[in-house]
């Protein structure tokens, strides 16, 4: 058994509820906190995001597909205008 193998496992037992609060949490304080600091938690966000995507994309449908990337967009682009 691989490292991202133990990771993803644990990933699996989080609560769905818990993982939105949290990542909602994230996500206000970066829209809400100024300039730089508030891009960095969006990016972080981002990236965190992109990890999941890439991991799941082969198990997931064509508009599951569609609609991440349409979230990961708009949230790069979103830690684009907040660091200008």
């Amino acid at each position: 058994m691989t490292p991202s193998d133990n990771l993803l496992r644990r990933l699996a037992r989080v609560n769905p509820t818990t993982a939105f609060i949290g990542a909602l949490a994230v996500m206000l304080a970066g829209l809400f906190l100024p300039g730089i600091v508030g891009a960095a938690l969006l990016f972080v966000l981002a990236l965190a995001l992109a990890a999941l995507t890439y991991t799941t994309w082969p198990v997931q449908s064509p508009s599951t597909r569609v609609v991440r990337l349409m979230l990961l967009t708009l949230l790069v682009a979103a830690v684009v205008a907040k660091a200008l």
